[in-house]
């Protein structure tokens, strides 16, 4: 039988215990409502004093509490309005605001506001630094360090008289500690040999460019160099780069594999060309007594073969003159390296960083291991690059000899109207106001072989070149004018940068570039070398009206004479009551920077290239 479950106990919790009202302990304070409580705080306040102390008191209290009350009224008042405040009502206050101020503002303070926008807009990154260094954050502050030194006699001079040198060869400088100028050539303490060569051909004083120069360059010193055309930029930036060369070559020779020290970069085959000839030239000249060792200089560029310099490649490098494709495929294919380049020049300075080759310089760039001189030389240099360079160089030295963009003034510029039609039969004429040699130029690459091809029937020696025309036909075309053997160079736009011409009286322009920085470069092929000669434009109808309006202000910079139909043109910032500025990108004086043709033609190419490479990517 089974046993009775135990019953479980449940515990119960307490009951509540109820305390009645009289219970309550004495801890407890009733509510008092707060105009006794103010009255009990003024009472203590005022110590029951006489009334008129106490209404005081209260009057007091009272307009403390008002004020703090509207206070807080106000702080949400405010903060409600801000709440309901939409961004489109602000962008509206905004642009109402802006509206009043533009009001009261001429047109030509809009128009100055307005290209200080574009302006700032276009400015470049720093190119002219490596990809390793800015990823690294690598910047150096100090330039590069020479053994060079001007002689005692020359540092010794006070500062107001260095100024006193420049200001007499017209030379403006910026930059921190500039090196002195130097009057000659003895002072600049380089080689006999050099010394006895230059005098050999006539070069017994420094120009402008090279008396403040080759001083800079020679002191390490990154440089900007501006001087008109036929100035002597070339040996401006060559002569420090052999020195530099020469010095270690005799600290320890190089063998293969080894160098370049420094490297020149140019933007056409022709130019790289005429700079290696010159680089031959005058290290041959030097290592000739045998008191000083040869340099290897290579020309890197397209359309020769490079096996025909296998001479120079199988030895060590000193100096590289190259344009930016064919250097950039030498470089990837590590024919030689920049582990040990200190010296980089780029001459056309301008060119090179605008047309195109903006890319191919910042590849060129990723190849430096090491901190390097940087000079750019052109003798057109709008203030953009040279703001770009500004930032881009360290410590950079300014050397300009008059206006960037401004004509060589030993070159008489005149300018004609003629028509279309009678442009072949006016050439004719023209050809004989001067005797040969002489260069026509032509913007296009089918008038340029028309020319040439009438030229030939009326039986004059005439020898064309253009991009189109493969590198022989451009190496024969220049030898044979240079030689004498043809009377007639008919050239496009590839001739006009940096080419030196012997003699060359007569330079005609046979259509006006839209460019007034390529009418320069143009006319800079003759009046060289403190020569004179004579530079004859065609105008007409076709000829845009901001092109004759930029010849114009050019012609009144340089003292010419400025026909009536080009005096009759007039400038409409004038009538909007603006500053008549050169424009900053491509230095024209008759336009700013809103109505560029240089820089609606670098957007109309990056448009361009843009939609090919969306083509491209649908195929």
């Amino acid at each position: 039988m089974e046993s009775a479950p135990k019953r479980r106990r449940i515990q119960r919790s307490q009951s509540p215990t109820y305390y009645e009202l009289d219970d309550q302990d004495d801890s407890y304070e009733p509510y008092i409502p707060v105009a006794q409580r103010r009255e009990a705080k003024l009472a203590k306040l005022t110590s029951w004093g006489a009334s008129s102390e106490k209404e005081k008191a209260k009057k007091q209290l009272d307009e403390l509490e008002e004020r703090r009350d509207e206070e807080e009224e106000e702080a949400k008042r405010k903060e409600k309005a801000r709440k309901e405040r939409t961004l489109l009502m602000e962008a509206q206050d905004v642009h109402s605001k802006k509206a009043e101020e533009d009001a009261k503002k001429t047109e030509g303070e809009k128009a100055e506001e307005a290209d200080a926008e574009i302006l700032a807009a276009i400015a470049n990154r720093r190119i002219l630094a490596s990809d390793m260094e800015l990823a690294k954050g690598i910047s150096y502050s100090e330039p590069l360090k020479t053994s060079w030194r001007p002689p005692k006699y020359i540092r010794d001079k006070s500062e107001e008289e260095h100024r006193k040198l420049r200001e007499k060869f017209h030379i403006l400088v910026d930059g921190d500690d500039i090196p002195p100028p130097i009057e000659h050539f003895q002072d600049m303490k380089i080689p006999k040999p050099m010394l006895d060569f230059l005098k050999s051909h006539r070069i017994v004083t420094p120009t402008p460019i090279q008396l403040q120069g080759i001083s800079t360059a020679f002191s390490g010193r990154d440089m900007i160099g501006i001087a008109f055309t036929g100035s002597g930029k070339t040996l401006a930036f060559c002569l420090p780069l052999i020195m530099m060369a020469l010095e270690e070559e005799m600290k320890l020779p190089f063998v293969r594999g080894e160098g370049p020290v420094g490297v020149v970069l140019c933007p056409s085959r022709e130019l790289a060309t005429q700079t290696h000839e010159n680089l031959l030239t005058w290290t041959t000249a030097i290592a000739k007594d045998g008191k000083y060792p040869q340099l290897n200089t290579l020309l890197c560029m397209g359309g020769i073969s490079m096996g025909e310099q296998s001479h120079v490649m199988n030895k060590g490098l000193h100096i590289v003159v190259a344009t930016p494709g064919r250097l950039i495929d030498m470089l990837e294919k590590k024919r030689f390296t920049f582990k040990n380049c200190k010296y980089f020049c780029m001459d056309e300075a301008d060119r090179m960083i605008d047309l195109g080759f903006e890319d191919d310089v910042r590849n060129i760039m990723s190849f430096f291991k090491r901190q390097r001189q940087t000079l750019l030389f052109s003798a057109t240099m709008p203030r953009k690059i040279q703001d770009f360079a500004q930032q881009s160089l360290i410590k950079p030295v300014l050397v300009n000899v008059g206006r960037a963009g401004a004509a060589n003034l030993d070159v008489l510029q005149v300018v004609e109207y003629v028509k279309q039609e009678a442009k072949m039969v006016y050439l004719l004429e023209c050809l004989q106001k001067t005797p040969p040699p002489v260069i026509i130029f032509s913007e296009n690459k089918n008038e340029v072989d028309d020319i040439q091809e009438y030229l030939l029937l009326k039986g004059v020696e005439a020898v064309a070149i253009h991009g189109s025309k493969s590198q022989e036909e451009r190496q024969y075309a220049i030898k044979s004018f240079k030689s004498g053997a043809k009377d007639v160079m008919v050239a496009s736009g590839v001739a006009s940068k940096g080419l030196d011409f012997n003699d060359i009286q007569h330079v005609i322009i046979f259509t006006m570039p839209k460019e007034i920085e390529d009418y320069v470069h143009q006319i800079g092929r003759t009046g060289r070398s403190g020569k004179t000669g004579i530079a004859t434009t065609f105008v007409n109808m076709n000829t845009a009206e901001q092109t004759l309006l930029d010849l114009k202000y050019l012609l009144m910079e340089a003292g010419q004479k400025v026909p009536p139909f080009l005096q009759s043109i007039e400038d409409p910032r004038a009538a909007q009551g603006g500053s008549l500025k050169g424009c900053p990108v491509c230095g024209g004086l008759g336009h700013g920077i809103s109505n560029c043709p240089k820089l609606e033609d670098a957007q109309r190419r990056q448009m361009a290239s843009m939609r090919s490479a969306q083509d491209g990517g649908a195929y």
